[in-house]
């Protein structure tokens, strides 16, 4: 795509996919949840032109990067040292770089500003707030309590559960119906209608999101499963333990947070 190259870069023990484009200081963009560096290609070719280095992986367990077995591989501990050991295979010679995060990409660019502040030079985050470090609260406990067992972070606990799930609905299906949701409220996945209604209905794509888009994402769902992007979740709890070390501790990198106003 006009000049995106791609590579694989070894770092904390598995093979990252990257791509990238451009020369100068470094933007890290960090994708979501069900997404891939693809979900960045129009900001990688625009900042690319203004002078920037703009670099987006597949993060652990996605697309063209490695896929660990073991659910306790996907703690924010792991997902962070992966791109601290990313910035210093590709960056070594910047000390800072620019971070940009969306859904889990923004969880993950928290953590990142929280244990590696000397790496980030500035944060644009969307969609995600910052949550103070708490080990006293289990948010996937919360949730339940709040919005029930088909919430579906709730949903997405026990292993191999929600994946039969996906594969019932398709590959195709899911992620039309994942990456053009655009329902208010608190995302459902009850028995028989997830999202709320009939696995028979049509899914009509937002304008930004072509068939060819689909396509993209498709393809690489379809060879790798989702398991990799739910163990996400599943570690959800356990973060909260991890994260004792860093109560009372503040995000000290300049900051712009970006919310779609239908999402609140």
């Amino acid at each position: 795509m006009e000049g995106i190259q791609h590579r694989t870069v070894n770092v904390n023990g598995i093979n990252m996919h990257v791509a990238e484009k451009g020369k100068g200081p470094l933007i890290l963009f960090i994708h979501g949840s069900p997404e891939l560096w693809y979900s960045w290609r129009h900001q990688i070719l625009a900042l690319a032109s203004l002078g920037y280095r703009a670099v987006a992986p597949d993060l652990r367990g996605y697309g063209d990067t490695d896929i660990p077995d073991s659910i306790r591989s996907y703690t924010c501990f792991h997902l962070v040292g992966d791109l601290i050991a990313l910035l210093d295979a590709i960056a070594a010679d910047q000390e800072k770089v620019f971070v940009v995060g969306h859904d889990w990409g923004a969880i993950i660019a928290w953590y990142l500003c929280l244990f590696r502040p000397d790496r980030v030079k500035a944060l644009v985050n969307l969609s995600v707030p910052y949550l103070r470090a708490d080990p006293t609260k289990k948010l996937v406990d919360a949730w339940r309590a709040a919005y029930g067992n088909d919430y579906y972070i709730c949903k997405f606990q026990e292993p191999r559960e929600i994946e039969a799930d996906f594969a019932q609905i398709g590959t195709e299906k899911l992620m039309k119906e994942l990456l053009a949701y655009r329902v208010p409220g608190p995302l459902l996945f009850p028995k028989g209608q997830p999202f709320g209604h009939p696995p028979e209905s049509p899914v009509i794509l937002p304008s930004w999101l072509s068939e060819e888009d689909v396509k993209y994402y498709v393809g690489k769902f379809e060879k790798t499963g989702f398991t990799g992007g739910v163990n996400y979740y599943r570690n959800l709890n356990l973060n909260c333990e991890l994260l004792a070390p860093w109560v009372g501790s503040q995000i000290k990198a300049p900051v712009k947070f970006l919310i779609y106003y239908f999402i609140i």
